[in-house]
């Protein structure tokens, strides 16, 4: 299947973009329903409450069910891959009020896991979902051995991954026993082991190795890599909205995929969305959430971060899983 074409906008631009009377629509009943002015965004971008929406399609994650869609963080966390003002943005948006009121309504709609990461600063909003008994699951993305016990007294996840930058990093400069280290660590402490990455060769290796790895975090696309890679007749297609910083090249979601349907491991492939660079409308979210559950396996699950300032992305996100997965 091939990568849909897009004109240079993201995600985010194109709901700013929408008709007036479709905004008006969405964002004052929205608004209303949460008790702030008609034509404004409500503080949790949604509603708050309803009945719990049907279930999503789950997979085992050792003695866990995980939902095929796992909301991610790097929205709540300020990293947008769409420049400082965007993240400004995101982070100004994302108080833990709306944080908290986000993650309780990915809960309803079925999504019954969070991976979570360092700097997403949220520990005391899982705690509140905790204690306001959430059973959210959370994952979290770490980089060091040192972050572990912390993070499992803080935030009680049921898993930990090593963070896909500094594997791809540690594996380039010869040091990935660094990376098996951590993952022994973590099944020291009981829990469920991962290594997330960027390279689709550092995946493959660790399974070729046989590494006792419980899943993998599969990025669509490689952008740990130093240099271009080489294309015939010149530089290879890149999808739009690309920059010299932050290449996504359209050949590198079929090439993670090679390998996610490879290794025996679970799966949870994040960024099939381009970080918001194949979200120009709708229907090219369908279109991306389609490939992305046709090439990974069955028991693999995908992970997207959610932004719902203009646009109730979880229930959107929820439906599309909910359908194609």
């Amino acid at each position: 299947m091939a990568s849909p074409e897009l004109p240079r906008t993201d995600r985010r631009e194109f709901l700013a973009r929408c008709s007036a009377a479709a905004s008006g629509l969405l964002l004052g009943g929205v608004a209303e329903a949460a008790g702030a002015p008609a034509g404004q965004p409500a503080a949790s971008g949604y509603p708050a409450g309803g009945a719990p929406a049907a279930p999503l399609p789950t997979i085992r994650l050792g003695p866990h069910q995980v939902s095929r869609l796992v909301v991610g963080s790097n929205p709540i966390s300020g990293y947008s891959y769409l420049g400082r003002e965007r993240d400004q943005e995101m982070k100004a948006y994302f108080t833990p009020e709306r944080t908290l009121a986000m993650l309780q309504q990915c809960e309803r709609l079925g999504i019954n896991t969070h991976q979570y990461s360092l700097a997403s600063k949220a520990t005391e909003v899982y705690r509140k979902l905790r204690q306001q008994g959430s059973k959210l699951q959370l994952i979290g993305l770490h980089r060091d051995v040192k972050e572990i016990k912390p993070m499992l007294e803080a935030n009680r996840p049921i898993a930990l991954a090593h963070h896909g930058g500094v594997t791809d990093k540690l594996f380039r400069e010869g040091r990935g026993d660094r990376v098996h280290d951590f993952v022994k660590a973590v099944h020291d402490q009981g829990l469920l082991a991962g290594v997330s990455a960027h390279n689709p060769d550092n995946i493959k290796r660790i399974a070729d190795e046989g590494w006792q790895v419980d899943f993998f975090m599969t990025c669509f696309y490689f952008l740990t890599r130093e240099k271009p890679p080489a294309g015939v007749g010149g530089a290879p297609p890149a999808i739009e909205g690309s920059t010299e910083e932050k290449t996504f090249y359209k050949a590198d979601p079929p090439a993670m995929c090679a390998v996610i349907r490879q290794v025996r491991q679970p799966c949870l492939a994040f960024k099939i969305l381009g970080a918001g660079r194949l979200c120009a409308s709708q229907e090219i979210v369908r279109a991306a959430f389609r490939f992305a559950f046709t090439h990974i396996k069955p028991i693999d699950a995908v992970i997207v971060g959610m932004y719902p300032r203009r646009l109730d992305q979880p229930r959107a996100d929820a439906d599309y899983a909910r359908e194609l997965a």
